[in-house]
């Protein structure tokens, strides 16, 4: 059955209740409806804990999407992370903050990158720290300070991040707001969600991120390498 995704309609949250439904052959717990970010799209599954009802830890390491469509998913325990529940439980889903909202901030941080390097998206990479895009750019000449510049001038702007659906149909009718070559938007399940950057930029994007762009503080291009004839990797960290 489909996991309900907290974290798609509030980021914010922490924790939440829920029920486990199901565990897989390796060991993964799959819940009726979580906090916990799946990996994909280049950022990683939220580390946490499941809370017993009789208040035991299960400590988890990474949540995993378990289908093409990024419908449900399993959290999977570290190799100690204690005794397994059973279907039927109820417990509270807790994931690890600081490094969720580091990772929001980079996320959205991309995002403004993206919109100030208007080229194809190639790959990508959210950490806690720093983040990644590769962009398809012939000989560019690219200046870390000025691309630095151009981010510092977005964020002071403090743009409304929002995110809305639209019907997969929608979104082949408009192939323009995508902007990865090699990280396709989750379609399948009738609807794409774009998250939007007020006056700045919209995308199809399922990841988490932050309400405003103030919020991301200041970041720097820390680094930009070539990585093939027409592939430039452009690396931020905050600054």
């Amino acid at each position: 059955m489909a996991t309900e995704l907290v974290f798609r309609d509030d980021a914010y949250a922490r924790e939440c209740d829920a029920t486990v439904v199901g565990l897989t052959d390796k060991g993964g717990i799959v819940l009726d409806r979580t906090v916990f970010y799946a990996n994909s799209g280049g950022q990683p599954g939220d580390t946490g804990r499941l809370v017993l009802a009789h208040g035991s830890d299960i400590q988890i390491g990474t949540a995993i999407f378990l289908d093409q469509a990024k419908s449900e998913i399993a959290h999977v325990p570290t190799a100690d992370g204690g005794a397994l529940p059973a279907v039927g439980d109820t417990v509270k889903a807790v994931i690890d903050w600081d490094p969720r909202f580091n990772r929001m901030r980079i996320h959205t941080a991309l995002h403004l990158l993206s919109a100030a390097l208007p080229c194809p998206v190639t790959g990508g990479s959210i950490g806690d720290a720093e983040g990644r895009l590769d962009f398809d750019i012939p000989e560019a000449g690219l200046d870390k300070d000025a691309i630095s510049a151009k981010l510092a001038e977005m964020i002071a702007t403090n743009a409304a991040v929002s995110t809305r659906w639209i019907t997969d149909a929608e979104l082949e009718a408009n192939p323009g707001l995508v902007k990865t070559m090699a990280v396709k938007p989750p379609m399948g399940t009738g609807r794409v969600r774009l998250v939007e950057i007020a006056g700045l930029d919209l995308q199809p994007c399922g990841g988490t991120h932050v309400n405003a762009i103030g919020e991301i503080g200041a970041v720097r291009v820390s680094q930009i390498e070539k990585k093939g004839k027409q592939n430039r990797r452009v690396r931020l960290v905050f600054a």
